[in-house]
């Protein structure tokens, strides 16, 4: 018998039936929608009310052509040198926004404590990749120089991503290895690690149609919106990266239900294979996006708990859990 994901996950996440109709135009109104309902209380309950041990920030990088906003999460309680902890939001590289993972980022710099700093990275179809890997790059680059005088201890750095943003942290630590900056921990929130025309030929994509919160036609649609014609899609496909072996400890958390766990599963086997520290946690009533909605997910405050407690143990945090 299949397991159902929360009613509640079903009413808010559930699919829509005509994922290769859409368009620029669609995408930029979706985006604008999202930004609405993240703006809105109604939703407070839903994506999760700030930590008040976190106060929230925007920053504005210049990097070279392009300016990006960061949405900065710093504990309320003052300290001399704190963990960086980069954070990159889902979306497929064609929505999504910093805003909505704030539940999940302002908990983890209450609780480690540390600076964490969620990205706006630039998406498609204006920008296509690898524009969102290489702001994500020169941003970790910037920032473990700490100019914005945060107080940031550039020897304990993690990255956080969920989904698509999950390659992009799983890219940085893989970089880490030989040009640094050095990252001492990844976080990877049910990450999409294979953007090649594989990428939806995993067990668990068929075993999980109809769940919420992803389709095999929303994978099919951030792929063919945010690939240019002639890019390697191996190239920001962590799964598909032939040498893995050094690279920081890992914790691959997902749902069980989502359609794309099998990334991250296949990806934590390799990671062991060659000789990492990672690990995979799987919740069975789990959906993709279901860190972004506890309120609807029981599994995200576990999951909370459970990155608190690895992001610490890597960066030498010496706080109490909440």
């Amino acid at each position: 018998m299949t397991t159902r994901a929360p009613l509640g996950a079903r009413l808010f996440l559930k699919d829509r039936p005509d994922w290769d109709a859409v368009t620029a135009d669609d995408i930029a109104a979706g985006r604008a929608e999202l930004a609405r309902m993240l703006r809105s209380p109604v939703m407070r309950p839903i994506a999760g009310r700030p930590d008040r041990g976190a106060r929230i920030e925007e920053h504005v990088l210049d990097l070279p052509g392009r300016r990006l906003t960061l949405r900065v999460h710093r504990p309320e309680r003052g300290h001399d040198r704190l963990p960086l902890v980069l954070s990159f939001h889902g979306g497929g590289f064609i929505t999504g926004t910093a805003a909505q993972n704030d539940w999940l980022n302002s908990g983890l710099a209450a609780a480690l404590p540390a600076v964490v700093v969620a990205v706006e990275y630039r998406l498609a179809p204006e920008h296509p990749l690898p524009a969102p890997v290489d702001d994500g790059r020169d941003t970790l680059d910037r920032l473990a120089a700490d100019p914005f005088g945060w107080g940031i201890d550039p020897a304990r750095i993690a990255v956080v991503g969920e989904s698509a943003g999950g390659t992009i942290a799983a890219l940085l630590a893989q970089r880490s290895r030989t040009t640094g900056p050095a990252v001492a921990a990844q976080v990877l929130l049910y990450a999409a690690l294979d953007w090649t025309a594989a990428m939806t030929d995993y067990p668990s994509v068929a075993r999980n149609i109809g769940q919420p919160g992803l389709s095999a036609g929303e994978l099919h649609l951030a792929r063919r919106t945010a690939l240019p014609p002639g890019f390697d899609p191996d190239s920001v496909s962590p799964l598909r990266t032939a040498d893995l072996h050094g690279l920081p400890p890992a914790l691959a958390v997902a749902g069980e239900l989502d359609p794309a766990c099998d990334h991250a599963r296949e990806y934590v086997r390799r990671l062991r294979e060659a000789g990492n520290d990672a690990r995979y946690v799987g919740y069975p009533n789990a959906v993709h996006k279901f860190m972004s909605v506890p309120g609807l997910v029981r599994a995200a405050r576990p999951a909370r708990r459970e990155i608190v407690d690895f992001l610490r143990a890597h960066l030498h945090a010496k706080t109490v859990a909440r």
